[in-house]
């Protein structure tokens, strides 16, 4: 479709317009401006009804965006009415939000950062960070490239398309491996942060995390995490202050 590679470019600044009143709809509306250059001299009325549409509300995870927005161009380009198009931006809100945080939000960003974390105290070089920051880029731009594509190639059909993609299994996945990965962050860095302080410091750490997690559960909301850490810190420096 002509405008393909602009509107790509224009998705990433999608947010560059976010306002309470519209979320993400500006951006989207820049977004779909160059794909909708070819209504123009077809049916001049459409294509003004079509840019107007395209800026109208909406919100979802913006990296996922471009689902919606080929989606909803492609329903221009195939004549749907206005009706129906915008009741299918609606619907793709919730969705693409939920299945965008999940995979991104608690899976790749948390993951990447627990395996840069992880790696550098095991030794690696400060370059590894550059790494990950490459390979999630690297990443980002696929899923926008595919969301674009799919989304223009499916039309109204872009929910049937999603649910028989592999998203829905990555981003019920994701979160499992970021979890696997921060509970091997925590103990490695904890070691190599306690290592200096000797074995007592480390006892009563470990005796610190497991009473946070007893009263976490026995207490409920009253005593949840973070009223426990302000005591902790609060019992911490006091303690500090009475041994120096």
């Amino acid at each position: 479709m002509k405008g393909r590679l602009t509107a790509l470019r224009r998705l990433y600044a999608v947010q560059g317009a976010w306002n309470y009143e519209r979320m993400l709809g500006i951006g989207m509306g820049y977004a779909a401006e160059p794909l909708l250059e070819s209504i123009e001299s077809a049916d001049p009325a459409r294509h003004e009804e079509a840019v107007v549409r395209s800026a109208e509300f909406f919100n979802s995870h913006p990296y996922l965006a471009g689902l919606a927005l080929g989606a909803s161009v492609r329903a221009e380009h195939d004549g749907v009415p206005g009706v129906q198009i915008a009741r299918l931006r609606t619907a793709l809100c919730s969705p693409l939000g939920a299945l965008g945080d999940q995979l991104f939000w608690a899976g790749v960003v948390p993951a990447m950062v627990a395996a840069s974390i992880t790696a550098m105290v095991l030794g690696a070089s400060p370059w590894v960070v550059a790494v990950f920051l490459v390979t999630f880029n690297l990443l980002r731009g696929w899923v926008a490239v595919w969301a674009l594509d799919t989304g223009i190639g499916s039309g109204t059909s872009v929910g049937a398309a999603i649910r028989q993609s592999w998203l829905p299994r990555a981003a019920a996945r994701a979160g499992s491996v970021a979890g696997l990965l921060i509970g091997l962050a925590i103990p490695v860095t904890g070691a190599w942060f306690l290592e200096p302080f000797g074995r007592g410091p480390v006892i009563a750490a470990l005796g610190l995390a497991v009473a946070g997690v007893v009263i976490a559960r026995v207490g409920g909301p009253v005593y949840a995490a973070p009223r426990f850490a302000l005591a902790a810190i609060g019992l911490t420096l006091l303690v500090g202050g009475l041994l120096t």
